[in-house]
């Protein structure tokens, strides 16, 4: 009861600090209505259906078809780079093509060009990269998430996109989800007040701003409280995880966890939101008319369009044209369909012929991607839909880069300190980094980074691993070593072992269970029976199971996917800043309690929700 009193103090406290987000006009009311009546008027039925249609770049099998399909959006999905590279000119001679092409049709409407941006414009090679969300929901710091969004909203107007598939605003409830990283944290007031501050960062004061971009809260409604077992295996033969699975609770239950973070950034002026690929008691979201259509559009009163997720109207019951007509009917605006183009623009005429669909449901989905467009400046005489040469000059700039990593800094959790340990002087004779995780920059930025599911390697340019932030960070007199498995540890006096998890996504990082590598457990036990002060640092994308290390460390850091900026770790490990950071999540003491959460009745986990020590 006791914590549960406390979130509630909490919760008042967080809402009032969110005001300043909420309390601002939303950029959708400042469109003129009649401006939008006047564009839908002009339109065929067929140029009303390529607005509604969302293709991936790499699906398009001709440049030409923006013009014949009359199409309103493109994508990169999370693999989908330009043909000839991934570097910041290729991203904009590629977007920038598209437009061109888009401007040569009828009416000249821009496409709307979507990325998953979720943190940093972490698709492009040399971004800078944030922190995961779960990193950043640890520093309850809005004015830092908001001051990233805006980084972030430069590098992605850089490349000539102008839309990113952020902010994540659902609550991950249990930590074997392989999206758990992707949310602020466990608790419905971490996503109503950090999800808002993101979306004033991404679309600022004036969405049509050369260095806002459309914002895309995601996913509606309940995927991080899918019940085990109910999701799709991520390869053939596995069995089935919690990613697009079934969430199984009341409406009441609903409306207290999933639905605050939603109902605050369509406050704050989101003007795209995404449904989610899961089902809510069975029922697919993305073809459920209570949810899209009554309760968000008409109880929170939502202004803007929804986008499918990835083929996700695919997966409702039916063929093709079934599919398509429950989910226009329930109330998607556009869909990301995202290789069949052909087929949903050709059936999506049919159904409105047939008068399977109205043609009012038609002109309300065109009406809201249009406002937002007109919100966007794209309709303004003569603009120009195209890369930014200013903005190109401060990607992955030091200036940008103090961002992350101030951000970084503020994300670490300092779990555990016995006599002190930390913070480590920085004129030890000698110190030995170990762990697999201390030199791999695809493993401290996690999924979602250049590729879809991330890698295992050098994977981007820019930035520092913990290793190199080390070695920068103490005496010059210090020696730094490395040995991977701890082995090379003798004569050391203190030992920094660097553990966790390799780089996932969504659907492959489903896990049943969280313990740590026995590589890394051995790393840790290794480097402790030489009797020197061990430190381990976890970099993951979620809490991980400890009784194996617990009483072989001195210190625990929890440091999650901290992305690029390293240096922000080695800060709080050598004093330049003593830790802040606040757990959003729940941290677990077995594989018994990975769907624990704060409020619960027998509530009793290793580290609590909130916990966090300091120097």
């Amino acid at each position: 009861m006791k914590i549960f009193k406390a979130l509630k103090i909490f919760t008042a406290v967080v809402f009032f600090l969110t005001l300043p987000f909420l309390a601002q006009a939303s950029p959708l009311d400042q469109v003129s209505e009649k401006d939008v009546r006047a564009l839908l008027s002009k339109m065929t039925l067929d140029e009303k259906i390529g607005q509604m249609t969302q293709v991936d770049h790499k699906s398009l099998k001709d440049i030409n078809d923006i013009e014949k399909y009359h199409l309103g959006s493109l994508l990169s999905g999370g693999d989908s780079d330009p043909n000839g590279g991934n570097s910041l000119k290729e991203w904009s001679e590629m977007v920038d093509r598209f437009q061109r092409r888009a401007l040569k049709t009828r009416l000249k409407i821009p496409l709307l060009y979507g990325i998953d941006a979720v943190h940093g414009h972490n698709n492009v090679m040399g971004a800078v990269v944030f922190p995961h969300n779960i990193g950043m929901g640890c520093t309850r710091n809005s004015q830092l998430i908001k001051k990233a969004a805006e980084v972030t909203a430069e590098e992605v107007r850089a490349t000539g996109i102008n839309w990113t598939f952020a902010p994540m605003v659902g609550v991950p409830r249990d930590k074997r989800w392989g999206r758990t990283y992707e949310g602020f944290g466990e608790s419905p007031e971490i996503a109503r007040t950090l999800g808002p501050a993101a979306v004033s960062g991404f679309q600022g004061s004036d969405l049509a701003a050369k260095t806002s971009v459309l914002a895309c809260a995601k996913h509606f409604i309940g995927d991080g409280g899918t019940t085990w077992g109910t999701g799709k295996p991520a390869i053939a033969g596995n069995a089935a995880g919690l990613d697009q699975g079934d969430v199984r609770v009341t409406e009441a239950a609903l409306r207290e966890i999933q639905l605050p973070g939603f109902a605050a950034a369509v406050e704050a002026g989101v003007g795209s939101i995404m449904p989610s690929f899961s089902s809510l008691n069975g029922s697919k979201c993305s073809g459920d008319k209570h949810l899209l259509t009554d309760l968000l559009k008409g109880e929170l009163g939502f202004k803007g369009f929804l986008i499918s997720d990835w083929a996700a109207i695919n997966d409702l019951p039916g063929d093709y044209k079934n599919q398509i007509e429950q989910a226009i009917t329930a109330g998607l605006d556009m869909v990301m369909v995202p290789d069949k183009y052909p087929a949903f623009y050709t059936q999506l005429k049919e159904l409105v012929e047939q008068k399977r669909i109205p043609l009012s449901r038609i002109n309300d989905a065109v009406t809201r991607i249009l406002r937002v467009k007109f919100a966007m400046g794209l309709m303004q005489k003569n603009y120009r839909p195209f890369s930014d040469q200013s903005l190109q000059k401060r990607f992955g700039s030091l200036a940008h880069r103090q961002v992350a990593l101030q951000a970084v800094r503020e994300s670490q959790v300092l779990l555990k300190n016995n006599n002190k340990t930390l913070p480590l002087s920085k004129g030890l004779k000698r110190i030995v980094v170990a762990g697999a995780n201390a030199d791999n920059m695809g493993n401290q930025t996690g999924g979602w980074t250049v590729s879809w599911q991330g890698k295992s390697d050098d994977i981007t340019k820019g930035g520092t691993t913990l290793l190199n932030a080390i070695k920068d960070t103490v005496a010059k007199t210090t020696e730094v070593t490395f040995s991977l498995d701890g082995t090379e540890a003798k004569g050391a006096d203190a030992g920094i072992v660097i553990v966790g998890e390799t780089p996932y996504a969504e659907m492959f990082g489903d896990r049943d269970d969280l313990h740590l590598s026995e590589a890394d457990v051995k790393a840790v036990q290794t480097v402790k029976a030489l009797g020197i002060p061990v430190v381990v640092v976890i970099v993951s994308g979620r809490p991980m199971i400890l009784d194996q290390i617990l009483d072989k460390t001195d210190a625990i850091v929890a440091a999650w996917l901290p992305g690029t900026e390293g240096q922000g770790v080695a800060d709080v490990l050598f004093g330049n800043f003593h830790p802040t950071g606040k757990l959003s999540v729940s941290w677990p003491r077995s594989m018994k309690q990975v769907s624990i959460n704060v409020g619960d009745v027998a509530y009793d986990p290793l580290y609590a929700y909130g916990f966090g020590l300091t120097y």
